[in-house]
């Protein structure tokens, strides 16, 4: 098949309605598609077309392939190091976490624990609870612990 008659393939799959390129993709691939996105399924119909009509990688192309495969080191265990564990609410550091801030003349330490945040022996169930304990007056915990560049406020 020529290049051109390719191209006329590729531009037809772009025109296609939705219920003729599903069917199309099972044509081409076997089985319905997982997912049903129109600029998905054109551009993996339009790879394997191009793979099918000229041709995949060459022999040499995928030894070479084949070897680099071999060389990856893939982990079947679990990791060495687990994954600090989020707290339920984005924006916030990870369990574990320390957040250190100078107010007036005392260092306040505030450790990010699973349900909340121990400050001075004390559980809080928010940073702004803990500021608010500190300061006696309310302020924005990200402001106040310093959480993000100031630009980004």
């Amino acid at each position: 098949m020529t290049t051109d008659t390719l191209e006329a393939a590729l531009t037809r799959l772009r025109g296609l309605p939705m219920p003729e390129l599903i069917a199309e993709y099972e044509k081409v691939f076997g089985r319905p598609p997982r997912a049903k996105h129109r600029a998905y399924l054109a551009k993996r119909i339009a790879a394997r077309l191009e793979e099918q009509r000229l041709g995949g990688l060459s022999g040499l192309a995928r030894r070479r392939l084949d070897a680099l495969m071999r060389e990856i080191d893939i982990p079947l265990g679990p990791p060495s190091k687990p994954a600090p564990e989020r707290p339920s609410r984005p924006g916030l550091p990870p369990v574990g976490t320390v957040l250190t801030r100078e107010w007036r003349g005392r260092e306040i330490r505030v450790e990010v624990v699973a349900d909340g945040f121990v400050c001075e022996g004390n559980r809080y169930r928010s940073l702004t609870a803990v500021a608010h304990a500190v300061t006696g007056a309310h302020w924005n915990p990200t402001l106040f612990f310093a959480l993000a560049p100031r630009g980004a406020r």
